[in-house]
């Protein structure tokens, strides 16, 4: 009878592995996916007025500055440099945002991840494994 049991549960035990594996593979795959689709990824904006153009990528990395020769009328270097900043700026955040989508979109809903993305918090990060771990110590 116990032979029967233990048969019992390794199958069962089989088939939560079975199970947590192929969830494992689904989730590599797309992470996969997601690392060449935040590699692509692209973010452009442009001044109010036109003038500037920044692209940055995913992690609002500079890629190019744009401007047009209208910016030599102004002569003002100042707001020239305030404009670039600010267009660099905006195309971070856009980028920023982005990138929280393209997370969301990958990930299991509550890893934390995407938390993590909107704070900078390693304890949203952390703490979804934290609490896992944290359910199998055994308690003095």
């Amino acid at each position: 009878m116990d032979e029967q049991a233990d048969r019992g549960v390794n199958r069962e035990l089989r088939a939560r592995f079975d199970d947590v594996y192929g969830q494992y593979q689904q989730l590599r795959s797309g992470l996969d996916t997601l690392q060449t689709r935040l590699a692509a990824l692209r973010v452009t904006r442009r001044s109010a007025d036109g003038q500037v153009t920044a692209t940055v990528g995913a992690q609002g990395q500079l890629i190019e500055v744009e401007l047009t020769p209208a910016i030599y009328r102004d002569r003002d270097a100042d707001v020239l440099g305030r404009k670039v900043t600010e267009t660099i700026r905006a195309a971070a955040t856009a980028a920023a945002d982005a990138t929280r989508d393209l997370v969301a979109e990958s990930m299991p809903a509550g890893s934390g991840a995407t938390d993590f993305l909107k704070t900078g918090d390693y304890s949203t990060l952390l703490g979804r494994a934290d609490a896992v771990l944290g359910k199998g110590e055994a308690k003095p």
